[in-house]
């Protein structure tokens, strides 16, 4: 299969392929395509559209968006366009030294892969939106928008064309095109300079809730801690574009990133901390993924799935610095940043990465490089027992990540670390290159100047538990007891009550099903292996309707829990696909929360200067790492590069 890409070669001045974007009726969640695309005198031209966006690693068939294709050539005469592919066509230019291809694409798919249009604005994604001639990636594309009457302007990553015309842009090649999503609307603009580099956060959707200023600062913030971690900007401008718009996820590019959140996440420190962790996550791909990137990813194949082992580097230690450099930044407390992500929903607590990895059983059953070279089948369709079958590349590579970083400061004793790794490789293979998994696994034992093949086996091709025990020591950290037991233990005290005491109140029974009000109907939506509710052979999709021949309510299932104790049996009336039965099962006590990470009482002021070290961004006793693997501020544009997970 022939593949877009930059391989091919054209001379200063070639003809751009030139699109022009129109909005009739915005509110209809079309956009109206016209292409011009050079044939060169060809009596026929082929054209494409991606079949996946680079970083969301499933094909997504935007093509299926497409409507009312024609061609015309000379003077606006009818062209034959036939379509060969679910994603190509070839038009009959018959030698015109051009061809315009018009077309509708309907946007109507909030999510950060996907393009949005509205009365309000619209959010595009190039791989969605532009066709190009096949094996011609390296022509430049140009893009002029005509914006609906209720918007005030576009802003994308790319830079504007010549000419100086609003809403008009330049791409130097279509990876260039299909990496610089593209906004139009009536946004709140903030504009900030770092090192006289410009960078925008794009608002869209405050709504009198969203606090702008302040979170441009913080972005400002989180730009300045990583810009000091890699020691300089590889990019001439930056566009933050951030959708408040009730939905979640992000998605790196070269020179931007797309955000999307809750504008209500700004007035809870849970939901405005998860932002600031979604911002440090997609920025600090900037470097690792858009710029040092596994060989696997490039050039791109944008018709067929690309396969690599290494996106727990890509993702993984994207995921363990998102944490630590909103830490590093000044923006969360050190107990905030042991604790995890945020709760998903009022009344959970935050969770760390590793508590999350070993309360999900399928680590047991996937290794993580496994898990890397499955995420075109699994990742991004997640069932009922993804918990039992796989684990996360982002989860696991994240706590290796951890792990990583404190075998490499242990055996070099304090002096290097993980951000050193991390700096080497950039340096190493950054650009063009990009790194195979073995030459990142050579280069981490460069720096820890250690043999790490034994860890790196266990923990990338292994389903065998990882050992926590040398990182917790390093680091002053160890697992917190129970806050349940603790709080019990704490009662009994203030009570005079020996330690062997019995608790003041009894342990509730547990199934461990997870359940959901579906309309007033009790739906179980995970089974997870090992608990109690999975041995009883409870089905997602069950709805239970009574304990016994008492009726349980779908609001009192909680509740009802308060009222059995663990090793009780019981009779559960279920209905599976509208028949009803009885399942005999015996409650189980929850596990209690083992994996909580705090600081250790009994810390050393050796582990406490480690643990300071890593916090802060420096190696122990060495004061600040040495910054800047490149000398050049900015690195100057390439062809090919733009790349991502």
């Amino acid at each position: 299969m022939m593949a877009v890409s930059s391989m091919s070669t054209f001379a200063a001045g070639a003809e751009p392929v030139r699109h022009v974007l129109r909005f009739p009726a915005p509110q209809t969640h079309y956009v109206e395509v016209e292409a011009t695309i050079p044939t060169g005198g060809a009596s026929e031209v082929e054209l494409m559209m991606p079949v996946w966006t680079p970083g969301s690693y499933l094909v997504r068939e935007f093509a299926r968006g497409i409507e009312e294709m024609r061609a015309t050539g000379t003077g606006g005469k009818p062209l034959e366009i036939v379509k060969t592919r679910k994603n190509r066509w070839k038009v009959a230019s018959g030698g015109a030294a051009e061809v315009k291809v018009a077309y509708r694409v309907y946007c109507r798919t909030m999510s950060v892969q996907s393009n949005w249009v509205d009365a309000s604005f619209a959010m595009l994604n190039g791989a969605g939106i532009f066709l190009t001639r096949v094996d011609d990636g390296s022509r430049p594309h140009e893009v002029a928008l005509e914006l609906a009457s209720a918007w005030k302007t576009s802003v994308s990553g790319l830079p504007a064309a010549p000419g100086g015309r609003p809403n008009h842009y330049r791409a130097a090649d279509y990876d260039t095109l299909v990496d610089s999503p593209i906004y139009a609307g009536s946004p709140a603009l903030y504009e900030f300079q770092v090192d006289g580099v410009p960078h925008v956060l794009v608002n869209e959707g405050e709504g009198g809730l969203w606090d702008g200023p302040r979170s441009a600062k913080d972005v400002e913030a989180i730009v300045r801690a990583q810009k000091a971690f890699w020691g300089f900007l590889p990019y001439e401008r930056y566009v933050f574009f951030n959708l408040l718009v009730e939905s979640g996820g992000g998605l790196e590019h070269k020179n931007s990133t797309v955000l999307m959140a809750s504008r209500w996440a700004c007035r809870t420190r849970p939901g405005y901390l998860g932002w600031l962790y979604l911002v440090s996550h997609e920025y600090f791909h900037t470097w690792n993924v858009k710029r040092l990137r596994p060989v696997e990813l490039g050039p791109f194949d944008y018709e067929s799935e690309v396969y690599t082992p290494s996106l727990w580097v890509a993702e993984g230690i994207t995921s363990y610095y998102d944490r630590l450099f909103v830490r590093r930044a000044g923006l969360c407390t050190t107990d905030e940043f042991l604790a995890g992500d945020p709760p998903a929903a009022d009344g959970d607590k935050p969770m760390n990465d590793i508590e999350r990895l070993q309360t999900t059983p399928g680590r047991l059953v996937q290794a993580l490089e496994a898990s890397s070279l499955d995420t075109w089948i699994k990742f991004y369709r997640r069932d009922e027992n993804t918990v039992n079958s796989g684990v996360s590349y982002y989860l696991k590579g994240s706590v290796v990540a951890f792990l990583l970083d404190a075998k490499i400061r242990r055996a070099t004793g304090g002096k290097k670390s993980l951000d050193d790794l991390m700096r080497l490789a950039y340096s190493r293979y950054s650009g063009e290159k990009g790194f195979t998994a073995a030459q990142f696994r050579e280069l981490a034992r460069e720096v820890a100047g250690a043999d790490l093949s034994d860890f790196f086996h266990k923990a990338l091709e292994t389903t065998e538990e990882l050992d926590y025990a040398e990182t917790l020591d390093w680091f002053g950290l160890h697992f917190a007891p129970d806050e349940k037991e603790k709080k019990a233990k704490k009662a009994r005290e203030n009570k005079g009550e020996s330690a062997s005491s019995s608790p003041a109140k009894p342990p509730r029974a547990w199934l461990g099903l997870a359940t959901k009000n579906e309309d007033g109907r009790l739906m179980v939506t995970v089974v997870k292996r090992g608990t109690p509710g999975y041995d009883a052979g409870f089905n997602a999709g069950d709805e239970i309707i009574a304990v016994g021949d008492d009726r349980i309510p779908a609001d009192q299932w909680s509740k009802r829990m308060d009222a059995f104790r663990p090793g009780e049996s019981v009779s559960i009336l279920i209905a599976r696909r509208d028949r009803l039965q009885r399942i005999a099962a015996t409650f189980g006590q929850e596990p209690p929360r083992q994996w909580t990470l705090e600081v250790a009482p009994g810390a050393s002021p050796a582990q406490k200067e480690h643990f300071k070290a890593w916090v802060a961004g420096k190696n122990s006793g060495e004061g600040e790492v040495t910054r800047g693997v490149r000398a050049d501020p900015v690195r100057p544009a390439q062809p090919g590069l733009n790349r991502r997970v």
